[in-house]
């Protein structure tokens, strides 16, 4: 399923996560809560100067805000290139508003670079 074809959830369902998200982000809560319902996502890692890497990236849904969420992450069909992080469900759904922010941009599925930074442990 493409970004395009997602359904927004409620503005009930949303109102759950309206206190963990700001400004204009707002905007794309209802259809950040609907992939996030989905549980996957298949998209492409921009590389510069190179191809870009096809990922699968696969979730368990949390029930609230606060709970947390292990993302997976898969790249290029290679389980040598497998990744996981642990988020709050707030902080997951956060990042997949950012995917969906540089989608409308882009038209590139791909999640942002604070994400990555996160999924490798770069600042720990």
């Amino acid at each position: 399923m493409s970004i395009e074809q997602l359904q927004p959830v409620t503005q009930q369902q949303a109102s759950v996560y309206l206190p963990y998200t700001q400004g204009t982000k707002r905007n794309f809560l209802p259809l950040a809560i609907s992939l996030y319902q989905k549980g996957v996502l298949e998209g492409h890692r921009k590389i510069e100067a190179s191809e870009h890497i096809p990922f699968v990236a696969t979730w368990n849904v949390a029930t609230l805000p606060s709970d947390l969420t292990r993302c997976r992450m898969q790249f290029d069909g290679n389980a040598d290139l497998s990744y996981e992080v642990m988020l709050a469900s707030f902080e997951f759904i956060n990042c997949l508003i950012e995917l969906m922010e540089n989608y409308k941009r882009y038209r590139n599925t791909d999640f942002s670079q604070a994400f990555y930074r996160k999924l490798l442990r770069v600042d720990e």
